[in-house]
């Protein structure tokens, strides 16, 4: 299946995004100058613990490899579960396949899946202006982080923005309960480093696997609102700021070809040129071999 990218008339807003100028923000309303504790608190524990993991008291060769199984586990879950598959719909894949690939996705504590999916649908929206929740207008620490520690007026709009998934009792309730995902995984991790007697013990690999990982998750998708909208190259004439960013692709698997994405949001393909190397789409092309993913979507360019 292939898709194009709809020719309509542009506003001037959308030709200053297009060349690159930004209008100067309004400052926030006063309520959303606040800080939310909860996610800031909890966000300040993962850095803190993620730096103890780096203790040469916590390192072993197991709690490397715990992280870059779980960091695959992770980004594939955000990348080709949450963003490419439910997001977008982009293909089809069987619902016992989606649900594991969703799960996966959540174990990145980027919110639950209802939440993740209506703020990155509302991003696709209002893409660089006023009313998007990570604004690159206002900043490349606005974009990157900051946003998520104030209120978040988009969620007021979830009902509209993910209906579908609302609708979906799995998804209701992983949306409530995502964070109880880490609690099996954490024991088993503990129980696994202090039964093999690991340099550092259970302690030591938990602390790699889980606030480490996370950490190094949370930066690296979100360089995909901050750093790809700020550096590289842009293949698209797309109303907003997105770029083509080769590293920040690399290290999200992919997501890093913003601004074909923004061109074509609905393309399971993001990396359109040659050497624009996709890992998530050779995950999705294993995928379809296998017999689990169908009505493939992908961007018609000429390129």
């Amino acid at each position: 299946m292939v898709i194009n990218v709809p020719t309509t008339q542009s506003t001037s807003r959308e030709q200053q995004l297009r060349e690159g100028i930004v209008v100067p923000r309004q400052p926030l309303p006063p309520y959303q100058r606040k800080f939310r504790a909860g996610t800031t608190s909890f966000m300040l524990a993962m850095h803190v613990a993620a730096i103890f993991a780096l203790l040469p008291r916590f390192w072993s060769w197991q709690g490397v490899s715990c992280f870059v199984l779980l960091y695959w586990t992770t980004v594939i879950g955000v990348t080709l579960g949450l963003h490419r598959l439910v997001a977008h719909r982009s293909f089809v894949a069987p619902t016992w396949v989606e649900r594991i690939l969703v799960i996966m996705g959540s174990l990145a504590c980027q919110s639950g899946p209802i939440e993740w999916v209506a703020l990155h649908r509302h991003h696709h929206k209002f893409s660089d202006q006023p009313n998007d929740h990570h604004d690159a207008g206002r900043g490349f620490w606005w974009s990157h982080s900051e946003w998520m520690l104030h209120e978040i007026p988009a969620l007021r709009h979830s009902d509209r923005l993910a209906g579908d998934l609302l609708a979906d009792p799995f998804f209701r309730w992983l949306d409530h309960w995502f964070l109880l995902l880490q609690i099996p995984l954490g024991l088993t991790l503990f129980w696994f480093g202090e039964v093999h007697q690991i340099n550092g013990g259970g302690l030591g690999l938990v602390l790699w696997a889980i606030p480490l990982r996370l950490v190094v998750v949370y930066h690296v998708t979100w360089l995909v609102n901050s750093a790809t909208h700020t550096f590289g190259y842009r293949n698209f004439d797309s109303p907003d700021l997105s770029r083509n960013c080769w590293w920040v692709a690399l290290l999200t698997f992919g997501e890093g070809w913003h601004n074909n994405h923004h061109a074509f949001p609905q393309s399971a393909r993001h990396g359109l040129r040659w050497f624009e190397f996709d890992i998530t789409w050779q995950h999705i092309k294993l995928l379809q071999r296998l017999g689990l993913a169908k009505q493939i979507k992908q961007a018609r360019t000429g390129q």
